[in-house]
Formats: C-alpha cells, structure tokens, sequence
C-alpha cells in the first residue's frame, strides 16, 4: 500500500502550515514514526517557504497571475517518503541548480538557511528547475521508519 497526494496552493504564507499538517496527517495515519514525521515536516516547510518567498515575479506588489500558485507531491511508499515542492518563478541560477549554498547564512541574517536545512534532514536532496517551466523544483526523499502495526510498514 502506498499513499500520494499533490496540491497546488496559493503562494501565500498561509498555505506553508496547510502542506505541513497534510503531510503530519498523511504520516500519522500510516504509522511513520513521528521523529521522521516531524523532520520531514520542517523540511516540507522550508521548502514551500521558498516557493511562497521566490517563486514567481511580483509586479508593483501583485504577484502575476501566472506564479500565484506552487505545487507540493507528496509519495509514501514502502520504507521511503519523497516529496516534491515546484514553483513557476525564474528558478535557480545555473550555478545553484546541483546543490544549495555551501554554507547557511550567518547567525543574525533573517532568511538564507531553507535550502541547507532540507539538505540535512533528508537522505537525498535534488535542486533544479523545471523543464517545461523554469521554476525552481525542490525535492527530497527519506528513508522511513515506521511505528508498530504500521498501515504501510513493510513486512
């Protein structure tokens, strides 16, 4: 059995806390075991963070039709969870596309550490831009850990 869902939401801050509590719901229900849970959780919101913070042009303040919305897919299959956040903003620059800053931002510095963050919380991180889009797509997978009589543990 295997669990998947995609949304597309309104890039708006409010939207951030809507994809993580589907996510935390999704995973509690199937039995994954609430660190993992929670991780992949923080991860997620990083992530939509991002999409809501840069994916798209604004235009004296209103966000263009086109990029007011980003996409979140979420798949739970057997012992692995990946997850996928794609906005419709300029993406990343071709330097940044293998891999995120090499360090987080400085300790004071209000934004800058999102991407670093996702990095070291999932097993596997990929940073690129859409082909059809040019939107930055982030998208990372973790290895899950299940709670005992797990709907989706495998045997």
């Amino acid at each position: 059995m295997s669990i998947w869902w995609s949304l597309q939401l309104r890039r708006e801050a409010e939207s951030v806390p809507l994809a993580r509590r589907l996510l935390r719901g999704a995973m509690d229900t199937a039995g994954v075991d609430p660190d993992i849970s929670y991780d992949l959780s923080v991860a997620l919101s990083e992530a939509c963070a991002n999409a809501v913070e840069h994916g798209g042009p604004t235009t004296s303040g209103t966000v263009r039709a086109a990029s007011r919305s980003y996409r979140v897919t979420a798949y739970l299959d057997g012992e692995m969870c990946r997850i996928e956040v794609a906005d419709s903003g300029p993406g990343f620059p071709s330097a940044d596309r293998r891999t995120p800053p090499a360090s987080p931002a400085s300790a004071d510095a209000e934004h800058g550490r999102g991407l670093c963050l996702i990095e070291e919380i999932a097993d596997h991180v990929s940073f690129g831009n859409s082909p059809g889009t040019g939107g930055a797509v982030v998208s990372f997978d973790k290895i899950l850990k299940w709670r005992d009589g797990a709907l989706l543990q495998t045997v």
